[in-house]
């Protein structure tokens, strides 16, 4: 123990003090006390000690690692609280818990690592792998993305059945050198090496941080099926095992730890029924395909409730001068089981059951608050429009025209900068209340799409009295236009249909959007024939908001 006065200097110290220093006590006396044992080496420790100094606060405790003038360094608990019977000063006290320390750290060790192959066990992987997927770990520079390897050795049950549970350890002891040591291989060069666990039984996971993309996960992969196929010598036994590999890599933002081991899981399922001795890769398609309708309908509502759905946003550029004239905007549900699924896995699945009308109203309200941020964050750029789907169902379930005036007040967003759109089956036979609703949407100023125009009924009677302002030309149009440019001449007829469609739209006031335009000889063409804008690939694919916003005032 030390005395310290309120300007933080030494009055006096016991032996004990002096001992733990390596310091002559007599020597002590006059020592500015926060020097001594570190505590100016954080502001938080610093802010606390000269609040205790002064009075102001009861009691500081805290732990230092301190140096020993021999070389050696321990660790001390630290207490700081005022003297006794209102004596000026305070009273310094140190308490030596290196052994207490090194022993939890044992401890800790002992409870974090399997003791077959002193690997890290499945809680210290959780740990590691939930701490890399907080925002923490990922904002503050690296690749952004994280990668994983599950590993399954094919056949480990029969050595245990036939050889015994040590001669499996060991196998599987030796299995655990062979995985470190590609991982040490693939670490090279990088700044942490992938983490190798054992979760459990014959199961191994490799823990990539801040991956570079599918390619580095597939080469760790394949370095390890090779590592597993060359024979082991174990216990006087020759045998050869191989493995199943199931490898995820995805962006770190909006992964959970028990999704990314569901989509682990998953995947070496597929490897294994794929053959074995293999590694797959995670695909969110064949993911999706294996989901059965049920399992999907039966989660749809209590999914727009949790906010498992999102947007994203295809920009819609104007043919003349390439600049950005508006979006549409694209629904994805970021299903925590099965990853990221299009609106073809789940579209017709929210029509039959209804469904589509709670999530209809979550897209338009977010599409236009998010139409509306951009106007007010690119004051000086002309406002892009915001183009979204509409079921039938969504006009017949639910009252649209109200929900539209509501959104469109409650965002502040202006009525022309709302598109509509419906496919061209669905408004071709319009009448009565769906024709009502549409019209009164056009009367406040809201613009109507006809969508894939061109692939249904194609009824041109239709157009003259339908509140219509856009026709949106199906893309299988637009790729009869792909050959120009590429020694194969084009077929003359689609141009002749394409550009006849055109001018009957603008006959009738309509403006004419092609999709899916994915090269600069198709850009050309419709531009050359009269097209007003044009939405595919060329231009971008379906983006974040914030990509939107890098792409306004830039012409394409």
């Amino acid at each position: 123990m030390a005395v310290v006065d309120r300007e933080g200097l030494v009055l006096d110290a016991n032996p004990a003090f002096g001992e733990l220093l390596g310091a002559v006590t007599e020597e002590l006396a006059g020592a500015v006390a926060a020097d001594l044992v570190d505590l100016s080496s954080d502001a938080r420790t610093w802010h606390a000690y000269r609040e205790v100094l002064r009075g102001r606060q009861a009691k500081l405790r805290c732990k230092r690692r301190l140096k020993h003038p021999d070389g050696h360094s321990l660790w001390a608990q630290i207490t700081v609280a005022p003297l006794a019977d209102g004596a000026p000063g305070v009273l310094l006290s140190l308490a030596d818990i290196t052994a207490r320390r090194e022993l939890q750290a044992r401890l800790r060790h002992l409870q974090m690592h399997d003791p077959v192959t002193r690997l890290p066990n499945r809680t210290l992987f959780f740990e590691r792998l939930t701490a890399a997927l907080e925002a923490e770990s990922y904002e503050q520079g690296g690749t952004g993305r994280i990668g994983l390897c599950y590993l399954d050795l094919d056949g480990f049950q029969a050595v245990n059945d036939t050889l015994g549970h040590r001669v499996g350890d060991r196998l599987l002891a030796a299995v655990a050198e062979r995985l470190t040591r590609c991982a040490d291989e693939a670490g090279q060069g990088r700044a942490t090496a992938p983490l190798v666990a054992r979760l459990g039984g014959d199961e191994f996971a490799l823990l990539v941080e801040d991956s570079t993309g599918t390619e580095q996960l597939a080469d760790l992969a394949e370095s390890l099926l090779k590592a597993i196929q060359a024979p082991f010598d174990v216990s006087g036994h020759r045998m050869s095992v191989s493995a199943s590999i199931g490898v995820v890599e995805r962006q770190a933002e909006g992964t959970s730890a028990t999704g990314l081991m569901q989509a682990a899981d998953t995947t070496l399922y597929w490897a294994k029924a794929d053959g074995r001795d293999r590694w797959t890769l995670f695909d969110p398609e064949r993911n999706a395909h294996r989901v059965t309708r049920q399992a999907l309908a039966s989660t749809l509502r209590p999914a727009i409730e949790r906010g498992e759905f999102q947007l994203e946003y295809q920009p819609l550029v104007g043919m003349e001068d390439g600049r950005l004239r508006g979006v549409e905007a694209l629904v994805r549900w970021n299903h925590p089981q099965f990853g990221m699924l299009t609106p073809n896995r789940f579209i017709a699945l929210a029509e039959e059951d209804g469904s589509i009308v709670p999530l209809g109203r979550w897209i338009l309200a977010t599409a236009c608050r998010q139409a509306r941020r951009w106007q007010l964050d690119h004051p000086d750029e002309p406002p892009i429009f915001v183009s979204v789907n509409v079921a039938v169902r969504q006009v017949w379930d639910s009252d649209l025209v109200a929900d539209v005036a509501a959104t469109l007040e409650e965002t502040g967003l202006a009525p022309h900068l709302l598109q509509l759109e419906l496919t061209e089956s669905a408004v071709m036979g319009s009448a009565g209340r769906p024709l009502q609703a549409l019209q009164a949407l056009s009367d406040m100023g809201v613009g109507i799409a006809i969508d894939d125009f061109g692939t249904g009924y194609s009824n041109l009677a239709y157009l003259s009295r339908l509140p219509v302002s856009v026709l949106k030309l199906d893309g299988s149009f637009v790729r009869g236009f792909q050959y120009e440019g590429e020694g194969v001449a084009p077929n003359p007829a689609d141009e002749v249909v394409v550009e006849a469609m055109i001018q009957l739209a603008h006959r009738l006031g309509l403006t004419v959007t092609a999709e899916c335009v994915e090269t600069s000889a198709q850009a050309s063409r419709l531009r050359r024939i009269g097209c007003d804008t044009g939405q595919g690939w060329l231009y971008s694919r379906p983006v974040s908001p914030d990509r939107i916003s890098g792409l306004m005032g830039v012409k394409a």
